[in-house]
């Protein structure tokens, strides 16, 4: 391994973070090689310092915390019926953008969906399926 690359995985190496192939070849680098020896040294030393601050937590913080905990929760009933409008919601837009509620209009003679169905053989060679369908419609008399 290259130290750019071992270098860039040593914070996740100390706490714990990658797999355990991984975890060997860096340990092979680091005991071979001074400079990445002496950075994971050096964030060790970091984190230990870290480690020891104390963080003091806010007072608006524990405020909230004590408001929010003494809220009574939302009703059950609401809940589901703001559940049944997001359901209800979802399936109307999945079905018009499906066009299952909404089908194709109807022309005057009705063959909507053959004209439709024709357009992806509008460029075919003789002789292939799109003829062979074309024909078909023809003797229907519905192209």
């Amino acid at each position: 391994m290259k130290c750019g690359e071992v270098q860039e995985h040593l914070s996740a190496w100390l706490d714990g973070e990658v797999p355990e192939g991984l975890h060997q070849r860096l340990a092979d680098h680091v005991a071979g090689c001074p400079a990445c020896r002496a950075e994971l040294e050096a964030m060790e030393r970091l984190d230990a310092a870290l480690a020891g601050l104390e963080v003091p937590v806010p007072r608006s913080l524990a405020d909230k915390v004590k408001r929010r905990l003494s809220r009574p929760a939302a009703s059950p009933w609401l809940q589901s019926l703001a559940l049944a409008v997001c359901l209800a919601l979802g399936i109307f837009l999945g079905s018009s953008l499906t066009g299952r509620l909404y089908p194709w209009p109807a022309s005057a003679n009705g063959i909507t969906n053959d004209v439709a169905s024709l357009e992806i053989f509008q460029d075919y060679p003789q002789g292939s399926v799109g003829g062979a369908f074309s024909y078909q419609g023809e003797e229907d008399g519905s192209a």
